[in-house]
C-alpha cells in the first residue's frame, strides 16, 4: 500500500489531467456529431488514449525502476527530492513563458479505426500535456512499490484521465436534447480557449512536483521548524 504522501499528490495530478483539452474537445465533437451511435466511437477513442498511456506508464515505471536499481544507493530520498524539485521548479517557471499549444484535433471520421488512430495520435502528439502523468510516474518510482501496487494505481489514473468523456456521454444520455445547448457552449469554449489551459496544467503540475520534492529533501520540515 502506498503512503498518503504519495497517493495524494498522484491523485491530484490525475484530477489535473482531466482538464486535457484534447480528450474533452474530441469527446464533445463526437457527442455533438449527430451520429446515431456515439458510444462506440467515443469509447474507442477514450479506450485507446487510456491504453496508450497505461502502456507508456508501465514502460517508464519498469525502465526507471531498472535504472534506479542499477544506480543502487547513489540516489536516496534526498537526491530524488532534489531531482523532483528542479524538474517541478523548471516546469513552473516554463509555464509562464510557454505557448498555448495546438488546437484540439477533430476526428476526420467516426469509424472505429479512425477513432483508434486519433487516440494514438493524441497519445503521441499531445506529449506536453502529459507532464502531470510523468510527474505521477516520478512520484511512484521514488516510492519504489512493487508492480502489484503501482499497476492498479496507473490503471486508475488513466481511467480518471478519460473520465470527463464518459461523464459527458452519460450526461447527454440522461438529459437528451436539453444538454445539447450547454455542450455546444462548452465545445466553443474548448475550441477557442482550451489551448490556454495548457500553461495552467504545466504550472500546477510543476508546483505539485516542486512541493513533493521539497518534502523529500526535508526542506519543508526545516522551514516548518524555523517558523515554529
Amino acid at each position: 500500500m502506498l503512503p498518503l504522501d504519495v497517493l495524494v499528490p498522484v491523485a491530484g495530478l490525475a484530477l489535473l489531467d482531466t482538464l486535457s483539452p484534447a480528450v474533452i474537445g474530441v469527446s464533445l465533437y463526437v457527442l455533438l456529431s449527430g451520429s446515431r451511435s456515439v458510444a462506440r466511437p467515443l469509447l474507442a477513442y477514450l479506450g485507446t488514449v487510456a491504453a496508450f498511456y497505461l502502456a507508456l506508464g508501465c514502460a517508464l515505471m519498469l525502465g526507471l525502476g531498472f535504472a534506479l536499481d542499477r544506480l543502487g544507493g547513489l540516489l536516496d530520498d534526498t537526491a530524488l527530492g532534489w531531482v523532483l524539485t528542479v524538474a517541478g521548479g523548471g516546469a513552473l517557471v516554463f509555464s509562464f513563458f510557454m505557448s498555448t499549444g495546438p488546437r484540439p484535433r477533430r476526428p476526420a471520421s467516426l469509424r472505429t479505426g479512425a477513432m483508434v488512430a486519433l487516440g494514438l495520435g493524441t497519445g503521441v502528439l499531445e506529449g506536453a500535456t502529459a507532464l502531470p502523468y510523468f510527474g505521477a510516474i516520478a512520484l511512484l518510482t521514488a516510492a519504489d512499490p512493487s508492480p502489484l501496487v503501482w499497476l492498479p494505481v496507473l490503471a486508475a489514473y488513466n481511467l480518471v484521465m478519460v473520465l470527463p468523456g464518459v461523464l459527458l456521454y452519460l450526461g447527454l444520455r440522461a438529459l437528451g436534447e436539453r444538454a445539447r445547448p450547454r455542450l455546444e457552449r462548452w465545445r466553443a469554449k474548448v475550441e477557442s480557449g482550451g489551448r490556454g489551459a495548457l500553461p495552467w496544467i504545466v504550472g500546477i503540475a510543476g508546483f505539485l512536483l516542486l512541493r513533493q520534492g521539497l518534502w523529500l529533501t526535508g526542506a519543508l520540515e526545516g522551514l516548518g521548524a524555523t517558523v515554529g
